[in-house]
């Protein structure tokens, strides 16, 4: 026997003797922001979804400056435990900025799969590691440069479908759900992981323990940011104006609702639209038309963030002392800096509870489940009119931004 058949041969006890971890670990991709990584990330989180296993995604990323790096960690557990946890169980390393890193932060026991050309290979010895040439292997799937570029995340996505033995099939009906209107692109990504599925079968000898298997816990469920519920709740409450005034990371609140009130808030008879989202210049103009819709009878709404609600003090003041009932969203976050936006706080809490000039205490719904943002949104309109006044809603970045 030679060296090599000797050494795949150890390999296999070796992994035969691990007690298999099944629907219970965190991944984490790590990537550049801009890189076209968050289909792929959404892909492999909604594969394991429809494998029925609970799961959530959360993104950790800079202010939207390209280039910079970014994580998104998947958390799949069997018993419904979603919350982001400390230790990182599998390792996607994609980014040559943080690789060196990212592989310390894979816990003893865990798993690396990373571009074989960023020289990994033996940097720890007690994780497996998985070399795989992602940006090679694009180039059998397309010869345009920019595209090989996004389809690489996808060939991850491939390679850790056969990893953790996810169905090929649940992960090609995400691709389809991610692309649903580009038929195109869905065939070329589907393509892609195919690729990295075929490579990890010929190239890859599987030693760590981790698995997906087949369960029944996501029955009637959705994967949904808090968001993305709350400007569900609001148009389920009535809503019919929204004022705004893009701030991060506020901004998919509203940017949800519009496509939801288009699809569901459309006169069938005259093709009308019977609600009014309206894109202010500033925050002061956003609070200023939702007061005066509040004025005219309506039910409306603003959503923003700590820099935004400052702003407002003196509207809010206004609404407060005139008994004006309007609805504001707070997706609290860190600071005004670039950078800072996109780390989430609930510092707000004090400041907005006492906002504007004088003796002026408002009404406050803080969240704490996605459930509860698409039910608040519906109760901050009902408190709102009952007591006429304006009513805040209290959540934060990583329940706003969070699937």
């Amino acid at each position: 026997m030679s060296n090599s058949e000797t050494t795949v041969v150890a390999e296999i006890e070796r992994t035969s003797a691990r007690e298999p971890v099944v629907n219970d670990f965190s991944i984490q991709v790590a990537t550049i922001n801009g890189s076209g990584s968050q289909s792929a990330n959404n892909v492999l989180m909604r594969s394991i979804f429809q494998m029925g296993v609970p799961v959530s995604g959360k993104n950790l990323f800079p202010s939207n400056i390209a280039g910079l790096p970014t994580w998104f960690t998947i958390r799949a557990n069997k018993n419904g435990y979603i919350a982001r946890k400390a230790e990182i169980d599998f390792m996607v390393a994609m980014n040559p900025q943080t690789a060196q890193e990212d592989a310390k932060t894979v816990q003893p026991g865990g798993a690396l799969l990373a571009e074989e050309t960023l020289g990994l290979k033996g940097v720890r010895d007690d994780i497996t590691y998985y070399g795989v040439p992602f940006a090679k292997l694009a180039g059998q799937v397309t010869t345009e440069v920019k595209l090989r570029k996004l389809l690489a995340n996808m060939i991850y996505v491939g390679v850790m479908a056969e990893l953790l033995r996810i169905d090929v099939v649940e992960v090609e009906k995400a691709i389809r759900k991610q692309f649903k209107t580009k038929v195109k692109a869905a065939d070329t990504n589907v393509k892609a992981v195919q690729v990295g599925i075929e490579y990890a079968r010929a190239n890859l000898v599987k030693t760590d323990p981790f698995r997906v298997e087949r369960m029944n816990k996501t029955q009637g469920k959705i994967i949904i940011e808090g968001n993305a519920a709350a400007g569900l709740g609001a148009m389920f409450g009535g809503c019919t104006v929204v004022t705004w005034y893009p701030i991060t990371p506020s901004s998919s609140l509203v940017e949800q609702m519009i496509d939801y009130m288009k699809k569901y808030r459309i006169d069938p008879d005259t093709g009308k639209a019977t609600f009014a989202i309206v894109q202010a210049e500033d925050e002061l103009a956003a609070i200023g038309m939702a007061i005066g819709a509040g004025w005219a009878g309506a039910r409306a709404m603003t959503s923003t963030s700590g820099p935004g609600v400052s702003l407002m003090a003196e509207f809010v003041g206004l609404a407060y002392f005139a008994e004006i009932p309007a609805v504001i969203w707070d997706i609290q976050r860190i600071g005004p800096s670039t950078g800072l936006p996109t780390r989430t706080s609930q510092g707000d809490i004090l400041s907005t509870f006492l906002l504007s000039h004088g003796d002026t205490k408002h009404i406050l719904l803080l969240p704490a489940t996605v459930e509860e943002c698409f039910r608040f949104a519906q109760d901050a309109f009902n408190l709102s009119e009952r007591f006429q006044t304006v009513v805040f809603c209290m959540s934060d970045l990583d329940l706003g931004m969070n699937n």
